[in-house]
């Protein structure tokens, strides 16, 4: 199988991914459109990543959780931005979140709530009840590669499949 960069890619079922991405990927009709690669978890960021694996930053995303605030409650949302952009935490997201005050989720935080590893967190197989906002720039790619849910592998597949994730919201100017 063939994706972006010097990588093996191969299907995304099996150990390559974290399990709540395994069992929401045995649970889609699309999983058949994800590739799957082993990395060194030490290259796991974007930077290092793309200069190693020569991936385009232009064709690596980042999926980000935020946490929104009001009053009591806090929602939590990912944001999948392309890796030359920054999510617009405090306009688009904290607007979409309906929050008095939006921010990145602490790290244990995130990490506790998707069971995913930091570094890999991926919008395929998160919590059900949160919204996946994806900026609409991401669609505008050949492909696109993201988390696998783990550091040491990563994940290929067309934007037009990411947009089809259960609870994905395509948001114009969420990214700058």
């Amino acid at each position: 199988m063939t994706g972006p960069g010097n990588l093996a890619w191969t299907s995304a079922v099996g150990e390559l991914v974290a399990a709540p991405v395994a069992a929401a990927l045995a649970a889609w009709p699309r999983a058949g459109d994800v590739l799957a690669a082993p990395i060194d978890p030490d290259l796991a960021d974007t930077a290092a990543f793309c200069e190693r694996y020569a991936v385009a930053l232009d064709d690596s995303a980042n999926c980000v959780i935020i946490a929104g605030r009001r009053g009591e409650l806090t929602r939590y949302a990912a944001c999948v931005v392309l890796a030359t952009t920054r999510a617009d935490v405090n306009g688009v997201v904290r607007r979409r979140l309906d929050a008095r005050k939006a921010s990145f989720a602490p790290m244990d935080d995130a990490v506790s709530r998707t069971g995913m590893e930091y570094g890999g967190i991926t919008p395929i197989g998160l919590p059900a009840d949160w919204p996946v906002f994806v900026d609409a720039t991401v669609l505008t790619r050949p492909s696109v590669v993201i988390g696998s849910g783990l550091r040491r592998s990563k994940l290929a597949l067309p934007p037009a499949v990411l947009a089809d994730l259960p609870g994905v919201e395509i948001a114009d100017g969420l990214a700058s």
